[in-house]
């Protein structure tokens, strides 16, 4: 819901930050015959972090920013020297903000200053100091940074508050809130006059309590009409509704349907709705018919508390809000919980998928094969080896021998486009021209070799119907 500088829902894109590549050098000093190698790994990526701030009361900023990125760690240097972090950003976002991926509730904001780590930067590229070994005293290697994390978020708010006013309508809730509260909420004689919710801080004998001014509701809204979701989700975070009633009714029903037509919103949309502390107001005592309609409320709803005061005028508000503070001191805050049927829950992936698609390209997909192809430095000959020994231990290259690959085949692993031409056979050569990698195949290429497999497959079917 958008209105004027509100906004309660928005989508926003977060890539937390990269981690810096790693250093390829060796010391060289004079008078130390061997120095070895002494490149320095690269800082972590900076991570993001959702954190509620209290001065928010709306989401508006995200809804123009909605892009969002960390700082890159920085490469690592020569004698050993580790790359500086890249910073974590924060975003800012109101309390009340439920954190939504792909559907699930991961994260509810509600306490000034909670954070909540989404995105978490990469690791920093290893330099050549860390492939030392006994066997290869001089390694020619160093590791590009681990790529940040990218997540896709919808950040909800629902407004948080003590007391929240609910009704029809023009039933005077926008002058209720702007006699007890410093609040202006926009103010008119006719329906739907506030589109958004407002907020305001009451001070009544000491107490100081949050008032939330709900936009009007209307029948139906539990099912949706109107603008019902988008209104009566912010009074689930409310500790106590104070119900305003119009005397003179609204839209042709009395006060006393209208109060019955409220009363089954709130429990059709939510019986945790129907069930908080209510308290009845029939406002505009100042009309003739204000009595009248607060005797047959009080008569009808002897369960709830109903009192009667005009915002108006002011006549009457310090006896409403006594019974606010008085019925406040007794009601709990609710701590939000995220329920079980909405916990994140992890899908264990396989390590790499194998596909072809119309043009016979094949594509290699998975979040490991990806991270390896990221980190690896193509122009070493000896981190090219490296992945190909890694592809050979997690099984890729009898997979894509199964799968069927043939010379000539063009892969797609990460976004590079490879040639398959052989194996991943560690001895092969390890320039970067021959490591079983070479240019792509032409579209020409490809469409006549799919169409020399079809016609083996066709003329294998043939000889078998024969015999």
């Amino acid at each position: 819901m958008q209105s004027g500088s509100f906004l309660d829902r928005v989508k926003i894109y977060i890539t937390a930050g990269k981690g810096g590549d790693g250093c390829l050098s060796f010391r060289r000093e004079k008078f130390i015959e061997f120095g070895g190698p002494n490149g320095g790994c690269g800082g972590k990526g900076g991570d993001v972090i959702l954190k509620a701030e209290p001065n928010l009361t709306t989401l508006l900023e995200l809804a123009y920013n909605p892009h969002i990125e960390a700082q890159n760690g920085e490469k690592g240097g020569t004698y050993n020297k580790t790359g500086r972090a890249g910073e974590d950003r924060y975003i800012l976002v109101p309390c009340g903000t439920i954190v939504k991926r792909d559907g699930q509730i991961i994260a509810d904001l509600t306490h000034p200053g909670q954070e909540f780590l989404v995105a978490r930067g990469g690791m920093g590229g290893r330099g050549n100091q860390s492939f030392k070994t006994r066997n290869n005293t001089a390694p020619h290697i160093a590791e590009n940074g681990q790529p940040g994390e990218e997540v896709t978020l919808i950040l909800e708010l629902k407004v948080l508050a003590d007391l929240g006013l609910v009704g029809f309508p023009n039933a005077g809730k926008s002058t209720f809130l702007s006699r007890i509260s410093a609040a202006r909420p926009r103010i008119a004689d006719y329906p739907f006059t506030t589109l958004n919710p407002n907020l305001g801080i009451t001070l009544h004998k000491g107490i100081s309590f949050a008032t939330a001014d709900i936009p009007g509701i209307i029948e139906g809204a539990s099912e949706g009409k109107g603008l019902g979701y988008q209104f009566l989700k912010h009074i689930e975070r409310t500790r106590v509704l104070l119900h305003l009633v119009d005397p003179d009714g609204f839209d042709g029903m009395s006060a006393e349907k209208s109060v019955k037509v409220i009363e089954k919103e709130l429990k059709t949309f939510d019986k945790k709705l129907f069930e908080k502390p209510r308290i009845i107001v029939v406002n505009k005592m100042d009309l003739p018919a204000a009595q009248k309609a607060y005797e047959t409320i009080k008569k009808k709803f002897k369960k709830q508390k109903v009192l009667l005061m005009s915002a108006a005028t002011g006549e009457g508000i310090n006896k409403v809000l006594d019974e606010v503070v008085k019925i406040l001191a007794t009601t709990p805050v609710e701590m939000p919980v995220v329920e079980e049927k909405t916990a994140v829950t992890h899908k264990i992936e396989p390590i790499f998928t194998i596909s072809r698609d119309e043009e016979d390209i094949i594509h290699i997909s998975g979040k490991k094969i990806v991270e390896f192809i990221a980190m690896t430095n193509f122009s070493q000959p000896e981190a090219v080896a490296r992945l190909r020994g890694i592809f050979k231990k997690i099984g890729l290259e009898k997979a894509l021998l199964k799968y069927g690959v043939e010379n000539g085949d063009t892969l797609i692993v990460g976004g590079r486009e490879f040639e398959w031409n052989g194996d991943f056979d560690e001895e092969a050569p390890t320039t970067p021209e021959h490591a079983g990698y070479k240019r792509r195949t032409t579209k020409a290429e490809r469409l006549a070799k799919r169409k020399a497999r079809r016609q083996a497959k066709k003329d294998s079917l043939d000889e078998t119907e024969e015999e």
